[in-house]
């Protein structure tokens, strides 16, 4: 059986990721694929034990190494136990969030050590490797136009610190460029998915 697809969503808070995960898995079902969604951290009853520990403020603070740590856990879990079996299905899977959100946000925003993290992504993906990655891009202003309620622990970093990861997501997206399609997520959402159809459409083609 032919290998499914699968196609990553990033960008900073507010970008809108999960509202076009949903927008276009309707789409691609009825073009008649086979479609699942997924998000990080959180697939499975682990997931959501570990998306708790991550970003539940009552928690506190927490050491930047352990939360990179606890990221690639639920990644390790979520590759092995969910993503690969459906790739090895043959579908297609649409995924908020993956690998180049830890680059992002805690090499990037944290400062990690960018090597580091990516051995231990890499590690901890196994051969799960994203066919396509949407980055939503959206200014740090509009981004927290966006948050409404109450925040998480990450959400309630300072701008600096979103700064510096949306300024990570762009240096990503520039180092692969074969991999990354960036689309203004500022603009109304019918323009939004207008572009993201256009990014899928070659994949779903093949």
């Amino acid at each position: 059986m032919r290998r499914g697809k699968l196609i990553t969503f990033e960008g900073i808070d507010g970008c809108g990721k999960s509202l076009m995960v949903k927008k276009l898995s309707h789409w691609l079902r009825k073009r008649g694929c086979e479609v699942e969604t997924t998000l990080e951290p959180g697939w499975g009853e682990m997931g959501k034990s570990i998306r708790k520990l991550l970003l539940n403020s009552a928690f506190g603070s927490m050491d930047d190494r352990t939360e990179a740590l606890l990221y690639a856990a639920d990644r390790a879990n979520h590759c092995a136990a969910f993503i690969l079996p459906q790739l090895e299905a043959g579908k297609i899977v649409l995924c908020d969030r993956f690998f180049d959100s830890t680059l992002a946000y805690q090499g990037y925003g944290r400062g990690l050590d960018l090597d580091a993290l990516g051995a231990l992504q890499q590690f901890a993906i196994g051969d799960v490797y994203p066919d396509l990655t949407v980055f939503l891009r959206v200014p740090v202003e509009v981004s927290f136009s966006r948050m409404h309620g109450k925040k998480d622990r990450l959400e309630q970093e300072d701008q600096a610190f979103f700064e510096r990861v949306l300024a990570g997501y762009d240096a990503l997206a520039a180092r692969e460029p074969q991999r990354f399609r960036v689309i203004d997520s500022s603009r109304p959402i019918d323009k939004v998915f207008s572009n993201v159809i256009q990014a899928v459409l070659p994949l779903v083609k093949e």
